[in-house]
């Protein structure tokens, strides 16, 4: 009983008044009349894309830029990130910057992210991308492969989300997109995947989205995962020449992933057409996770 006059009290007055604001402050929020095509132009908005110099991180980046973001293309590789920054800027009047970094290695990460801040001035998306895979039996995976593998794919998306994070809080806003894999959902058959080190790798990255989702909602930054399927991409060559029938035997769509396949995925996670979603994991798979 006295909890309840407590409460009662409490909630008179002025109390109330405030309460009632916050509530139509919240209500309104995001409110406006926008347009559909609107939620996904990306305009005015940069975009940090590491391993975007081939595969599925230049398809991305790609996507973005044709949805009117600036792009910066980071790898290992700089030569390839310069062919896909001159494309992008040439083709569709985005401004590019191509850079140099190993995510593993933290003085790598902080100057391509100070580099992107002076070129570019903020960093609005980052899709963390780069990766490694290698394939053994699990009883003869040597230390080393696993350890590559767990650092490029988990320790360095940690190491960029975090230099990019702080950018990102400041700012109090920013989208990041955590390349996964449907490898990470579950166990792998052997006949098709011997490679435990990059499927718990891609499993540590669906956690670690979800936590920086939790951790960091509250300054306005979502982060979700992509789980791509099956693509052809140098990494997956191996896996498709091998099981390539089985795969497709068990994607309800019949068929690999394309070039375009992770485009309007990618964008929609950058844009505001998803600004009420985060700590997600969209498959994008044909299927095959559906499948029994």
């Amino acid at each position: 009983m006295l909890l309840c006059v407590q409460i009662s009290a409490y909630m008179s007055g002025d109390h109330v008044e405030i309460i009632r604001k916050r509530k139509l402050k919240l209500l309104n929020k995001g409110g406006e009349n926008v347009h559909v095509n609107d939620l996904f132009d990306l305009s005015g908005k940069t975009a940090l894309v590491t391993g975007g110099g081939r595969g599925l991180g230049e398809q991305m980046a790609e996507g973005l830029a044709e949805a009117g973001a600036n792009v910066v293309v980071c790898s290992r590789k700089k030569e390839a990130c310069e062919r896909v920054a001159l494309r992008l800027e040439k083709d569709l009047g985005v401004q590019t910057l191509a850079s140099a970094c190993d995510v593993t290695k933290i003085d790598e990460v902080e100057e391509v992210v100070q580099e992107n801040l002076r070129r570019l001035g903020t960093i609005d998306i980052l899709v963390n991308n780069s990766g490694a895979t290698w394939g053994a039996p699990t009883l003869k995976m040597p230390l080393e492969a696993f350890q590559k593998v767990m650092n490029v794919n988990v320790t360095g998306t940690f190491l960029m989300s975090q230099k990019v994070g702080e950018v990102m809080v400041n700012q109090h806003s920013g989208k990041i997109i955590n390349i996964a894999s449907i490898a990470g959902l579950g166990g792998a058959d052997s006949r098709l995947m011997e490679t435990i080190g990059y499927n718990a790798s891609k499993g540590a990255v669906i956690t670690l989205t979800k936590d920086l989702a939790v951790k960091w909602g509250s300054s306005n930054i979502h982060v979700n995962a992509l789980a791509p399927g099956f693509f052809p991409t140098k990494m997956s060559n191996g896996v498709l020449e091998q099981g390539g029938d089985f795969i497709l035997d068990r994607t309800p769509l019949g068929r690999f992933g394309s070039e375009k396949d992770l485009k309007g995925a990618a964008v929609f996670l950058a844009s505001k057409a998803s600004d009420f979603v985060t700590g997600e994991v969209l498959v994008v798979d044909g299927g095959m996770h559906a499948s029994c």
